[in-house]
């Protein structure tokens, strides 16, 4: 089957953000589709899942893009710049977070903000500790899964978080940002207060 993706006119879709970025016109392009493919595809339409084919293939190029699977070594292992990504339950990742004694939620956590704070920094070429870059670094993280992270004056938002438990969210978030945080509302959507940025320790 040949599939044709027709030029965007003036009254269609945006360009995508990818085609805008290389100063590129949208082009007409044909697709040879194998028949289990094709037969998907239409499924897909026609359960109400997808829009139409053009809609299909562009966001099947910005999931590639941003999720950077061009890296992965498909398949069972992923890779997002230097860090390897695994898709796990979240049921699995609260039964470990569980094992962690209460009193060690924060430290455990900003432990792990540290660790994200380099992994982000290598694979997005900026420093999330510049609140500058936070709208980058929140984009990734939700990317990624981990939640919607959203920034109001003073106050950090984060809802549909992947874990529910705030000290652990606080400590995480302390680590990759480089601030001090105070809760505000210890439960789904989790709202925090930035008191100030923390000084290095060297």
């Amino acid at each position: 089957m040949l599939v044709e993706i027709a030029c965007m006119q003036e009254n269609s879709r945006p360009i995508p953000g990818f085609l805008k970025q290389r100063n590129q016109s949208a082009k007409r392009t044909t697709i040879i589709l194998e028949r289990k493919e094709r037969e998907f595809i239409e499924s897909l339409i026609a359960e109400g899942k997808e829009p139409g084919i053009k809609p299909l293939i562009s966001k099947m190029l910005e999931i590639y893009k941003t999720l950077m699977i061009y890296d992965w070594r498909f398949p069972g292992e992923y890779y997002c710049g230097i860090s390897r990504i695994a898709f796990v339950n979240v049921e699995l990742l609260n039964i470990l977070t569980q094992q962690i004694p209460k009193t060690q939620w924060l430290e455990t956590g900003c432990k792990m903000g540290q660790v994200m704070q380099v992994s982000i920094e290598s694979t997005l070429g900026v420093k999330p500790t510049e609140r500058c870059n936070w709208e980058k670094v929140f984009e990734r993280l939700k990317a990624q899964g981990f939640g919607d992270f959203q920034l109001k004056d003073k106050f950090l938002l984060l809802k549909t978080p992947f874990i529910n438990d705030c000290e652990i969210w606080r400590g995480l978030m302390q680590g990759l940002l480089g601030v001090e945080l105070e809760t505000r509302n210890p439960i789904p959507p989790l709202v925090f207060e930035v008191k100030k940025h923390k000084q290095p320790s060297d």
